[in-house]
């Protein structure tokens, strides 16, 4: 599914659709799409079915994040009421329930029981079914130390109903305001296959250096009755991680229900520089949900994924879900009382795609002053220095930051985390905190430096593989990863189904093949355990909400952002039937763009724009097994945007040369072994 396929942000539906498309002979020069092949008829502009591309540039440095108006009515209409049956700031922000592991063999233990249960998310909101890590929403946080390696049982007990019921609604341009920022199902009945489904889980540790038996492959899921056994290492630097379901095809149902929740994993470095704890350490894990509504069209408390369908000629197109309603840690729109001091936060987006760019504000909308939020750590740990993000950071889907606040100055005032991406909902400010008048002094002071281990990779960085990964434009098809092979011009005519050409910065054009973009198709990547590499992905979307990219079981760094001009890349209607893709003329570099500086650290998710290429070099774990890389946008994840990779040591990939198998290239994308 797509984030949107065919609407803006605010899901303006463009009039020249699919059908119109074909109709106005977009591209209509006859054109080769495979050699050797008969002509074809047309090609087929990707922007016929796009957003304006601006609305997909991404954030850029600290401090210079774009304003945005809070919400984006239609002129004349009471949008936050559509959804304020529910009171902003009523409730308390909850503190999530912690688990430690037991000691027992030498080795620490931990069983988690995934259990149906109700819970209540509004004291305004009837009671919530979800299915929930020991029964909560979210689950436990599970705090660990880094070397001490935890065993945990994942007990599946998911049985009875599926709790979340599944309409997708016919788009209406008129609606006002629009369908998917309003509660309810509009009186569609609720998709029996996905009431049908089982209790069916893989649990995976998003951000853990797992070994493959451990990682929650996602066909590997098990029923109701059974548990999942694994073994988390723990041997990687201190972070901030969270663990959902990933089982096929199902994981955006699956998280909604209330699978999923948060992992602290802490050690001496970070100890040492005496940040915030205690009741001044809180993790925040951030989400956006909808409800049903009975006939009175009164909130019922049961969750609701809703999504409009958006086309359904010549392929149905599905936007991706949002949701009218924030839930920090399990709570709608909840506040928090704070003392005026040093406060740590602990940002994880846990949304099915919505992401945020968040922004501290006062009670006037005023951000607050530099030196009052700092980033500290992104997705894999800690940061060198801290960095001052009074202009706001991104938090894309999976995302997650470490987050320092200083409440000193603010004492007696209310200040809001907001949301100021370009659509935040029709209630962007998400949690409020209440800064008593006085209050107790920790003492804490800044630190200068904070992870002495941290070093900025470069682009000089060795490696052992590049690859390169390209995002196919949501049109005429689902969005795609194409893995590419770099090869010598054919010698045309252009467009050539799956054939992309580049023209770099320096001028240069360089020729890629598609190898592989299904999740059946064979396996083409093969990693040398504990090895670096450098990834590349450049997205060929005209517009849309970013693309943010996860590579299980390594960290890396961005060392490398830019633009392209895209408009040489074309939909192709294959004269055998089907749908292809590729380059008229190159799509030529527009310009470079900094990595912005809270984004300069260790990550396992980077945001890929419109238009975007984005480098990123990546340290793998000492781990092996098999695993996978995808589009963390939940729907697009369960509609294929997902490839697997292989690693294993490099003794064993030497032996299978040696003996001529046929393994996956491990030459950077597809260069042969």
């Amino acid at each position: 599914m797509s984030d949107g396929e065919g609407v803006d942000r605010r899901g303006f539906l463009l009039k020249a659709g699919f059908a119109g498309a074909l109709a106005l002979g977009i591209g209509s020069a006859t054109i080769q799409s495979m050699p050797g092949r008969e002509r074809g008829p047309v090609t087929i502009d990707p922007r016929t079915y796009a957003r304006p591309r601006a609305q997909g540039d991404p954030v850029g440095q600290a401090g210079q994040v774009r304003p945005v108006a809070a919400t984006t009515p239609r002129p004349g209409t009471p949008f936050r009421g559509t959804v304020t049956q529910l009171t902003p700031f009523r409730d308390p922000l909850p503190t999530m329930a912690t688990a430690r592991g037991d000691r027992f063999g030498g080795v620490d233990n931990l069983t988690i029981r995934m259990r149906p249960n109700f819970v209540r998310l509004h004291s305004q909101l009837p009671p919530t079914k979800i299915w929930g890590f020991d029964g909560r929403f979210p689950g436990p946080i599970i705090e660990a130390r880094r070397g001490k390696p935890l065993r945990v049982t994942w007990t599946n007990e998911l049985t009875g109903p599926y709790p979340l019921p599944v309409v997708e609604i016919l788009f209406d341009e008129n609606a006002d305001p629009y369908q998917w920022d309003v509660p309810g199902r509009e009186g569609v009945a609720p998709r029996a296959d996905v009431a049908a489904l089982p209790g069916w889980t893989s649990v995976h540790l998003h951000g853990h250096f797992s070994d493959g038996g451990s990682d929650g492959w996602a066909e590997d899921a098990v029923l109701a009755g059974r548990s999942q056994l694994v073994e988390y290492r723990n041997d990687q630097p201190a972070t901030t991680l969270w663990y959902h379901d990933h089982a096929m095809h199902i994981t955006r149902w699956n998280v909604m229900s209330g699978l999923l929740g948060m992992y602290i994993l802490r050690d001496d470095e970070e100890a040492s520089l005496r940040l915030p704890s205690g009741d001044r350490e809180v993790p925040l894990l951030i989400c956006d949900r909808n409800f049903d509504t009975d006939d009175k069209n009164r909130l019922t408390g049961t969750m609701l994924h809703k999504t409009t369908v958006m086309s359904t000629d010549p392929l149905r197109q599905v936007r991706s879900f949002a949701g009218p309603y924030t839930l920090v840690n399990g709570a709608i729109w909840p506040f928090k009382d704070v003392e005026p001091d040093w406060y740590r936060f602990r940002m994880a987006n846990a949304s099915n795609t919505r992401p945020y760019v968040v922004q501290a504000v006062t009670e006037d909308g005023k951000p607050l002053p530099p030196n009052t939020i700092f980033v500290i750590g992104s997705d894999a740990g800690l940061l060198g220095a801290p960095v001052d993000v009074a202009g706001g950071f991104s938090l894309a889907a999976s995302e997650r930051a470490d987050v320092l606040i200083d409440f000193r100055a603010l004492a007696g005032k209310k200040v809001l985390l907001r949301n100021i991406d370009y659509d935040p909902g029709p209630w962007p400010d998400f949690l409020q905190f209440r800064v008593a008048q006085r209050g107790r002094q920790s003492g804490f002071r800044l630190p200068r430096t904070l992870a002495r281990s941290f070093t900025r990779v470069t682009e000089k960085q060795p490696v052992e593989a590049e690859r390169m990964v390209m995002l196919t434009p949501v049109g005429v098809s689902h969005a795609r990863l194409w893995e590419m092979q770099k090869i010598e011009a054919p010698p045309g005519p252009f467009p050539i189904d799956g054939i992309v050409q580049l023209k770099e910065q320096d001028g240069s054009v360089t020729t890629w093949k598609r190898m592989a973009y299904q999740w059946t198709d064979p396996t083409q990547y093969t990693v040398k355990a504990g090895s670096w590499e450098r990834w590349r992905f450049v997205n060929l979307d005209w517009s849309g909400w970013p693309h943010p990219m996860h590579i299980h079981v390594c960290a890396f760094q961005p060392v490398k952002r830019g633009f392209y001009n895209i408009d040489g890349f074309q939909f192709i209607d294959l004269p055998g039937g089907g749908i292809g893709g590729g380059t008229t003329t190159p799509v030529f570099w527009e310009r470079s763009e900094p990595v912005a500086p809270d984004q300069a650290g260790w990550k396992d998710v980077v945001n890929v724009a419109a238009g975007e290429s984005v480098d990123v070099v990546a340290k793998f774990a000492d781990v092996t097994g098999k695993f996978v890389y995808h589009c963390h946008m939940l729907e697009h994840e369960d509609m294929s945007m997902m490839r697997p990779f292989l690693v294993q040591p490099k003794e064993v990939i030497a032996i299978a040369k040696s003996m001529a198998h046929e393994l996956p290239p491990t030459a950077g994308g597809g260069h042969g072994h």
